[in-house]
């Protein structure tokens, strides 16, 4: 290691990536506001909050517990242009309260972590 090996971290750091607690409560602050699938998902994060990623196994693992806690439900939708159809997902009615509150926990994350920068 260099002294301009830190200078170059600061200047330009690696994202960092959503463990799963951090993925369940990004995914439902998004699905809140519309119906989304996968790949969105990732494309919107690294979008909206560029200094983040979120892997495709951490996304599907916190997608599935989602699903199986009955806080989102999934169908299939064939999209215009695609060949396979996409696996959509929103939250369920009854979860919608325990959902905003969940998702109010990644908006604080968000918040404190850019004061923090």
């Amino acid at each position: 290691m260099k002294f301009e090996d830190i200078y170059q971290f600061f200047r330009d750091p690696p994202p960092n990536y959503l463990n799963k607690e951090l993925a369940v409560c990004y995914v439902l602050c998004v699905l809140l506001q519309g119906e989304s699938y996968g790949t969105q998902l990732i494309q919107q994060l690294e979008q909206d909050h560029p200094t983040y990623r979120l892997s495709d196994t951490v996304l599907y693992s916190a997608l599935k517990f989602l699903e199986d806690t009955g806080a989102i439900s999934g169908y299939w939708r064939k999209v215009e242009g695609r060949g396979r159809p996409r696996r959509m997902y929103q939250v369920s009615s009854t979860w919608r309260d325990k959902a905003q509150e969940l998702a109010g926990f990644w908006r604080e994350y968000i918040t404190h972590h850019k004061e923090a920068i």
